[in-house]
């Protein structure tokens, strides 16, 4: 990156497309950069051309739109493709062409010895799909990106030379084939040697490659495939001559000029040659060697890992891959972990932690459905429910009906070391393997017992010595609150609690875990005047909403958040600019008018682990009520600061109960007494408890200097004992309870001082 930086801010560079001196150097340098290349992978430049793209998924794309797929095509891709490569199947079944999913084992003798001869592969069809009426044929081979396995490059002259054999008699095995290499895993560290193994297309991807340049990618074509790709498009750079008011077009005859459209990207080509000198002088089999070495030490050390009942921790993905002549792994290790019953871990409890570690993973599937369904067991039923439920790419679904959606990936490159590896198991050893706390037993023995019935629990309350110190509302969600001596009660929970908040233009719902300028937004509502009042530091004046608004835009919107549908109020557009200014983006502010719960993901989930379901909500994530404990934050601070000094890293950071966005802070009786709590009394006012509340990032983030910063404090010492089954739990949920009354009181108060009387269980 610093010679990247030296030579940007030194040389000027100019569009190729020119004959100044600028753009005629950076031609040179775009056609120097081509042949490294195709030298990194022993490509001839007589037989082989380098058009660059955006990406690996560029080139593909641009395969699949100008390849003459037909009825007499077939195309053959194995079960461990990217989606970016099953995306080829749109292009296929569109114009009539037959596509079907392989697996791929290796042969082996009756002793146990691999074959090495041409058929020492047997491919395992599945069902073939035709879209329309149903050869050039194309087949795909790669490197797993979920499983690290990787797949021999015999493969190609395989399926070149003897597709009917290792096909054994599929109807599909006659015809001329042409193999596709998606490399953008693989080439990193073990480039295809295209004089060895002469494929027709191989993709690449920079960043993976170096780290940078991202956007950059790279298809080497052999020339006589390159004659079969009919192209429809022009654009600049890409014609000798054309006429604007004829139908007339004279294409470049260049296979690259052909193929890139518009102005390269050559500032990014210009920086992957600095990428070349550094591999040059470590050479690919020594990178090979360094990332396989770690694999395999990752590997084994988490294979050898166990619990205190002997039960293993850690199941791997792809543990026997085929025999690529002496590398026999990727540079991936892809796993899951389990706990002593057996039950999984989720693989995005596992990131979260990680991330409080400064280690940085890959979760989910990694755009890989066949390998994820494949090595996770999950059957085409298994994915169509999951789906039914609401589960989809990136989300925080990790296991459903107990089978994992998804695994955790490490990935290694030449910058990567022991220590690295290290780090990452003692993280697993410390996070994964230790005995539960007592915390966690009792909690997990309290959500399994029967909930104590609501009916008649007031005479049950007994005296206490709790009184509530503090009520604080948020009127607008993610934003500041303001605290009062005394509240109103709705069937929401406090009055104007969360009845607001801030949408994007797009859609998108806008927190302060995306946006921590809102942690900056102070609001307070005069109950007299009817008025919610807003400042920000980003705003010269104070804007005044009537809560009986003449601002409203006329009619109501609606949309879906955490399952719950909303009818929303909007406003002018003179509020919304408002807003905008405060948090840096244009977005707009609506109110809640109406809600109604849709369902609920996973109705066995234990108590205290999901969305109130039976309570009306505004926009809160999970319940009416957050209440935290005075003594159970001064316990976590006690807790910061033994570790502070116990680290040596200077003074103790000291956390507010606010930092937690509590509507309820209790004063008295001892730390953390509140996670035996079924029912409570504040004052005349009944609650049911929901359990805990599920932290975040979000209370890492705290003011200073006016400015919003963030730690890893205080969720990182939180996860070390207050996690239960994936949840780091501080704090309980309430609803606010009718008690034996026929209807909620909507006429109740909550004040500063008043006692609290719990029922444990």
């Amino acid at each position: 990156m610093e010679a990247i930086f030296k030579d940007l801010t030194t040389t000027v560079y100019g569009n190729p497309h020119s004959q100044s001196d600028s753009s005629s150097a950076t031609s040179d340098i775009v056609r120097e950069a081509r042949r490294q290349v195709l030298d990194y992978c022993n490509a001839s430049q007589k037989d082989y051309k380098c058009i660059f793209t955006s990406g690996a998924t560029a080139a593909l794309k641009l395969i699949g739109e100008n390849f003459p797929w037909s009825c007499k095509s077939t195309f053959m891709y194995t079960m461990e493709n990217h989606n970016s490569v099953l995306g080829l199947r749109e292009y296929a079944l569109n114009e009539g062409a037959a596509a079907f999913a392989v697996d791929i084992n290796e042969a082996v003798d009756q002793d146990g010895a691999s074959r090495s001869s041409l058929t020492s592969f047997k491919v395992l069809q599945h069902p073939v799909q035709i879209r329309n009426e149903a050869k050039i044929l194309e087949g795909e081979l790669t490197e797993c990106n979920f499983s690290g396995m990787r797949f021999s490059l015999d493969l190609v002259n395989n399926v070149k030379q003897n597709a009917e054999k290792i096909l054994e008699g599929s109807p599909c095995s006659k015809g001329h084939w042409m193999v596709l290499i998606d490399a953008a895993k693989g080439f990193a560290t073990q480039p295809p040697d295209l004089s060895l193994y002469p494929a027709d297309f191989v993709v690449i991807s920079f960043y993976k490659l170096f780290g940078y340049p991202t956007g950059l990618g790279a298809l080497i074509i052999r020339n006589d495939a390159a004659k079969l790709l009919k192209k429809t498009y022009f654009s600049g750079g890409t014609v000798a001559a054309s006429i604007a008011d004829i139908d007339f077009v004279r294409r470049r005859e260049g296979v690259e000029e052909q193929f890139e459209d518009g102005t390269i990207s050559f500032l990014s080509i210009a920086s992957i040659r600095h990428g070349f000198k550094i591999f040059n002088t470590l050479t690919t089999s020594a990178m090979c060697w360094h990332t396989m070495s770690l694999t395999k030490f990752l590997k084994r050390k988490l294979l050898a890992l166990r619990h205190e009942n002997g039960e293993s921790v850690c199941t791997l993905y792809g543990n026997c891959p085929l025999k690529v002549s002496r590398h026999d792994c990727g540079s991936i290790v892809s796993f899951n972990l389990k706990r002593p019953d057996g039950s999984w871990f989720g693989h995005r409890e596992v990131e979260k932690l990680a991330s409080l570690y400064g280690i940085q993973l890959r979760t989910g599937c990694f755009c890989n459905p066949g390998a994820c369904a494949k090595y996770l067991g999950l059957s085409h039923s298994d994915l169509l429910s999951n789906l039914e439920a609401g589960h989809v790419c990136w989300d925080d679904n990790d296991v459903i009906n107990g089978k994992p959606t998804g695994a955790v990936r490490v990935s290694f490159g030449y910058m990567s070391t022991y220590e690295d590896a290290k780090k990452f198991i003692d993280f697993i050893r410390s996070s994964f393997i230790s005995m539960p706390s007592e915390f966690e037993k009792r909690y997990l023995l309290r959500s399994k017992s029967i909930p104590c019935p609501t009916e008649g629990f007031e005479d049950r309350l007994p005296s206490s010595a709790c009184h509530l110190k503090s009520i604080t509302i948020y009127p607008i969600k993610s934003c500041a609150g303001f605290s009062v001596n005394s509240w109103p009660l709705s069937n929401t929970g406090l009055q104007y609690d969360r009845e607001w908040l801030l949408k994007s233009l797009t859609g998108e719902i806008l927190t302060q875990k995306k946006v921590p300028e809102m942690f900056l937004i102070k609001t307070f509502i005069n109950l007299n005047q009817q008025i919610l009042s807003v400042e920000s530091p980003y705003c010269k004046r104070k804007l005044q909403i009537k809560l009986d608004s003449d601002s409203y835009l006329p009619g109501r919107e609606e949309f879906y958040l955490q399952n719950q549908r909303y009818e929303v109020q909007c406003y002018e557009n003179e509020i919304n600019q408002w807003f905008s200014d405060a948090v840096g983006q244009p977005c707009t502010l609506v109110r809640c008018c109406q809600s109604e719960y849709c369902f609920s993901l996973n109705k066995n989930r234990s108590m205290g682990m999901c969305r109130d379901v039976n309570g009306k909500l505004n926009f809160a994530n999970e319940a009416q009520f957050l209440l935290i404990s005075e003594e159970s934050v001064s316990d976590l601070n006690n807790r910061l600061c033994s570790k502070t000094q116990k680290l040596s890293c200077g003074a103790p950071p000291n956390v507010n109960p606010m930092r937690f966005r509590p509507n309820l802070v209790i004063s008295g009786g001892e730390p953390y007494a509140e996670d035996g709590w079924r029912n409570l009394r504040i004052g005349n006012t009944y609650f049911s408890s929901l359990g805990g509340c599920n932290r975040c990032q979000m209370i890492n983030f705290y003011q200073q200097t006016g400015q919003v910063k963030k730690t890893n404090e205080p969720l990182a010492t939180l996860a070390s004992y207050r996690r239960v089954k994936g949840k780091i739990l501080f704090g309980i949920l309430l609803r606010y309870d009718p008690g034996n009354k026929a209807r909620l009181d909507t006429n109740s108060w909550l004040k500063v001082g008043d006692e609290v009387h719990s029922n444990s269980e």
